[in-house]
């Protein structure tokens, strides 16, 4: 009987919060071609020539803010959840990051010396998206090639709406909302052309009004169509009405035209129209990190207070709370059919 084991994928972490440690990390990132897809030579000019030039040495002393005792914020949080996890399904369950570390060549290497020749890849991205699912499996796939390891494997699709991870988002959410407050959903944000690939019709996303909200063929993999699809499952869930929450992305970065409206121009907007008492979630992310910990609960805080924002509260990522180890179980054991 085969034994099953599970490879968790989340997007990645510099090791340390220094500038050589960062630049390192965005090199990795920002150099592969499912994150920037563009013609390789543009995307090395860009890459090393200016963001590797400045970014790094802009960003750590950002690292530095949110770092913990145990070591960077999303590594501390995935472990803890792939623990928990283990624990939960008694089925080893490895970590690997798609950048830095541990890798997920050393994760896979980890479940074979613990017996396993049945391996679900799991990458921890409620949306599927190019830049993160995809490229996360290709990794995958690309590592256990190069092993010559050659176990039977299968897949964690994307779940924006299935009940596993509606339910506990929903019960992160609750306890932080009142008729006093405006909740707004903060996704990372994606370059559109990341969004008119995912396209299968080629003439629906970005081209069709509400196009997000309509299940289709088309959208089945776009990841705006996706987190649209759990800002309507939270908000049902929550009965909220239409003028209590708000939807936004986050994090863009280049000259590029990605999905809007920005957190940044969203949080200004709601401010302007009187909105005193934000809460903020951002369901893409199920650990801690940067994004969330460093962008939303203090920079975007800041812009919020100064356009006249009264009150702002970050609901935290679900981490390794009990209910959503909870939902993630069953998620697993739904994928594997045990």
């Amino acid at each position: 009987m085969a034994k099953n084991g599970v490879l968790m994928m989340n997007i990645g972490t510099p090791d340390e919060p220094s500038v050589d440690s960062v630049r390192e990390y965005l090199r990795e990132f920002l150099l592969d071609p499912d994150v920037i897809d563009i013609p390789a030579p543009l995307r090395h000019l860009i890459v090393r020539g200016i963001i590797l030039r400045t970014r790094p040495r802009k960003i750590a002393p950002n690292y530095r803010s949110i770092w913990m005792e145990e070591g960077s914020p999303l590594r501390v949080y995935t472990q803890r959840m792939a623990s928990s996890l283990e624990e939960k399904i008694a089925i080893p369950c490895e970590v690997g990051m798609r950048y830095g570390n541990p890798s997920i060549e050393q994760a896979l290497r980890n479940l074979r010396k613990r017996g396993v020749d049945r391996v679900l890849l799991a990458p921890l991205f409620p949306h599927h998206a190019q830049a993160t699912t995809e490229s996360s499996l290709k990794h995958a796939y690309k590592q256990l090639q190069k092993m010559e390891w050659y176990p039977e494997t299968s897949e964690l699709g994307h779940f924006e709406n299935n009940p596993s991870f509606i339910t506990p988002l929903k019960n992160s959410i609750r306890p932080h909302i009142d008729e006093e407050t405006h909740l707004l959903f903060s996704y990372h944000g994606l370059p559109l052309s990341h969004i008119y690939r995912a396209d299968k019709s080629g003439s629906h996303c970005q081209k069709v009004g509400e196009c997000c909200s309509i299940p289709t063929e088309a959208n089945s993999s776009c990841y705006a169509h996706h987190c649209t699809m759990t800002t309507l499952a939270v908000v049902e869930a929550l009965g909220l009405s239409d003028k209590d929450w708000s939807q936004s992305y986050q994090s863009r970065i280049g000259p590029v035209k990605w999905l809007r409206p920005s957190t940044k121009e969203k949080v200004d907007q709601l401010a302007r129209q009187g909105i005193k008492n934000l809460v903020i979630v951002s369901p893409a992310f199920l650990a801690d990190g940067l994004e969330t910990l460093e962008e939303l609960n203090m920079e975007i805080r800041e812009q919020f207070m100064e356009a006249g924002g009264e009150e702002m509260h970050l609901v935290r990522c679900l981490n390794d709370n009990p209910d959503w180890i909870d939902g993630l179980a069953d998620l697993v054991r739904s994928a594997l059919n045990v």
